[in-house]
């Protein structure tokens, strides 16, 4: 509890008492009328915002943000159980819809667990100690007396139980505690162990609902016809040939397009291909993805604007060794297996919305600002996703569905094809990194200075106006812990018209493959051993040199080892989302043919929640970044993207994925993020691995050996 702000504390939990049905904790919420009758006998608070308990002691726990596959539906429950000590097997899981009394919902940036962590342990404490409270005053003895377990309250001196349902009525009258305090991780029960997820059973029978799923009576399907080349708009259209097809109910242009809705997705999808469209195509037509490449290369000598300065890179150091290099990555695509969807109804000035987003919040807001209707006036609900990336953070195609309903005057269901989902989303900018560098006579590093030439992020959704110095491209290379005496960090934004978002790691899936494969470079040029070049860099009791450490005992490194010809190891290490990270590959190339044999990865997370989960995360950023390493490349043509499929934008093949070894380091710190920490570390693993066995350098993804 150190270091939490009470003020905070007071502000979050308001415990809001109603006589005669139990007992609601309600979070970033003002009191309301919470109190409903769900019959004569049975009272139920609600909507509370993370907890509600009713007389019959059903306990409910309120998920606020959403679930991709990453298990958090699971994990952030588990915070309020551990602390409300209820059974985990009783509880009940509830999702949420859109609502600013839950504070953020926005599900990235390994942000659920990290922001949730106090709060929902918070939560679940204080209505813990109301309970234990309210059982003493039944039983006339302090509260000291007692203890909670398993939905019941206990008196210590002679086992008498009472249940929370018993108590919910008078624990709801006493005043609030201010100062709860939380569980030493010593005595957790729940947290840290392996608990299986709770939306497992029902992905397995089939009855688990994702967006894609979603019928409402009386919904209509649409598809959308949009220009080939971004920044196009529709000039003009015939929908003769395709409101005669069969199913066709209307047609319908909105900002970006022109939909058709019909009475199913098949029907919509050919009735949407019959349309004859005249497009503007706009002043990017023309774009090839060379342009863009030759803008980078227009700023590789220049200053660029500052980041971190340590030293004087302008030293002259007597018999240092220099060198330099460039590296590049491309404009990647999410490609979730899930493509894009949603299900829209706007009726009397109102909107609702069935969507698989990330934020349902900025759902809500840009729902309402095209229908030109308050956010109040916009219901979003949010389903399970197949798969989300960062794709989902982005809500055009919620706003494209809202659009078609008001349009139309119907209720329906968008839904884009694959070939869409590849062309006409959101992705990772592409970024040329040029490094420099030296190493002293004695083999130590001197200079380290890392220019980023890349589109940001921040200034395309955000601030037109903003600044390279203030903008997001340098994550992932300012605030190294090597301690190299002279550092400096610089960047230069460029222009795109590509819609550019984030991506799992965003930045950080860019810089650190440029920086751990010069880091490399440098302890090849100073003669030393990879891994022991690092460490003598890093600080001794660094949490990022204890898992180095670990992931080099684990994965069998020796320093020094000369490999078998064809066969490498290769290492790298990536601290941020507040974990740590050190990942080691091992691979075999022959005949200009690539294996990967092994991955071996370490994270330090601070405390675990859920080991289950932990472990899949990091084997799932290892298979998602070796997808990016290996095969993926967004390609410009014409103004608009070149590849439409998992044919020509493969994944990793479960036969092509290598042996995966995951280890988590145990300890009591504070808890970090996971899903994205396993991205940064992965390309350079592996393009150092490459590099041990044929000596040749990847500076450019994906990987091309030939």
């Amino acid at each position: 509890m150190s270091g939490f702000n009470k003020k905070t504390r007071r502000e979050f939990i308001k415990v809001v008492g109603i006589s005669g049905g139990g007992l609601i904790l309600a979070s970033f919420i003002p009191f309301n009328d919470l109190l409903s009758n769900a019959d004569d006998d049975l009272k139920i608070f609600s909507p509370s915002v993370f907890l509600k308990i009713d007389s019959n002691g059903v306990v409910t726990i309120i998920f606020h943000r959403s679930e991709m596959g990453q298990g958090i539906k699971t994990a952030l429950p588990m915070l309020v159980a551990e602390e409300l000590e209820v059974d985990w097997k009783k509880i009940i899981i509830e999702q949420s819809d859109a609502d600013s009394k839950y504070g953020s919902q926005s599900t990235g940036g390994s942000t659920s667990i990290r922001k949730n962590w106090e709060p929902l342990r918070v939560a679940g404490a204080t209505a813990r100690e109301m309970l234990i409270l309210a059982a003493a005053n039944k039983w006339k003895i302090n509260s000291s007396n007692c203890y909670a377990e398993n939905g019941f309250v206990v008196n210590r001196s002679n086992g008498n139980k009472l249940s929370y349902g018993e108590l919910v009525e008078d624990a709801a009258k006493l005043p609030v505690p201010t100062n709860v305090k939380l569980k030493d991780p010593k005595d957790f029960k729940l947290i840290g162990k392996r608990v299986h997820r709770v939306d497992t059973p029902d992905k397995i029978y089939g009855k688990a609902i994702f967006g894609i799923d979603v019928v409402i009576p009386g919904m209509f399907y649409a598809a959308l016809s949009r220009c080939s080349s971004f920044g196009g708009k529709v000039k003009s259209f015939d929908a003769g040939k395709t409101k005669s097809m069969p199913g066709v109910i209307d047609v319908v242009q909105i900002s970006n397009g022109v939909a058709v809705i019909a009475d199913s997705t098949w029907n919509a999808f050919n009735g949407r291909d019959a349309l004859i469209v005249e497009w503007e195509s706009g002043p990017y037509a023309n774009v090839m993805t060379e342009d863009i490449r030759n803008e980078m290369k227009k700023h590789i000598n220049d200053d660029g604007a500052e980041f971190e300065k340590r030293g004087d890179i302008k030293n002259i150091i007597e018999g240092e060794t220099k060198l330099e290099a460039m590296y590049e990555v491309p404009f990647i695509t999410h490609a979730p297996m899930e493509p894009m969807n949603c299900v829209a109804k706007y009726q009397n000035g109102k909107a609702e919305i069935w969507a698989p987003t990330q934020n349902a919040q900025d759902a809500q807001n840009e729902v309402a600002k095209i229908l030109g209707i308050s956010r109040d006036d916009v219901t979003v609900h949010i389903t399970l996703m197949g798969g989300g990336f960062g794709r989902r953070l982005v809500n055009d195609y919620a706003v494209e569905a809202a659009e078609i309903s008001k349009a139309c005057g119907k209720t329906v269901k968008l839904t884009w094809t694959r070939e869409e989902d590849m062309k006409f989303g959101f992705f990772r900018p592409p970024s040329m990194n040029i490094v420099k560098g030296s190493v002293t006579k004695d083999g130590k590093p001197a200079k380290f200075y890392h220019h980023i030439i890349a589109p940001s992020i921040m200034q395309m959704r955000f601030n037109k106006n903003l600044t390279a110095e203030k903008s997001d491209i340098a994550e992932g290379t300012v605030g190294l812990q090597y301690q190299i005496p002279n550092i400096k960090i610089t960047g230069t934004l460029i222009p795109t018209h590509i819609p550019i978002s984030w991506w799992r790691s965003v930045y950080n899936s860019q810089n650190p493959f440029a920086v751990e494969s010069f880091i490399d470079e440098m302890a090849y040029t100073a003669g030393k051993d990879p891994y022991l070049f690092r460490k003598e860099m890093l600080p001794k009791d660094s949490r990022l040199t204890n898992v180095m450490n670990v992931a080099v005992e684990k994965a069998g490194w020796k320093a020094g080892e000369k490999f078998p010809d064809g066969k490498g190891m290769g290492i790298a290490i990536f601290s941020g989302y507040e974990s740590y990270c050190a990942q080691i590959a091992e691979v075999t190339v022959k005949d200009n043919k690539l294996k990967i044999d092994k991955y071996t990865t370490v994270i330090d997370c601070g405390i675990v929640v859920n080991p289950d989960t932990v472990e899949a995360q990091l084997e799932g950023a290892i298979v998602f970044a070796l997808s990016a390493a290996l095969k993926s490349e967004i390609t410009i043509r014409n103004g608009g993207v070149k590849e439409s499929n998992y044919d020509d934008y493969p994944m990793l093949t479960y036969d092509e994925t290598p042996i995966i070894e995951t280890y988590y380091i145990e300890n009591n710190y504070k808890v970090g993020g996971v899903g994205e920490v396993g991205i940064a570390a992965c390309a350079p693993a592996l393009t150092n691995a490459i590099f041990a066995a044929t000596g040749k350098r990847i500076r450019r993804l994906p990987v091309k050996l030939n």
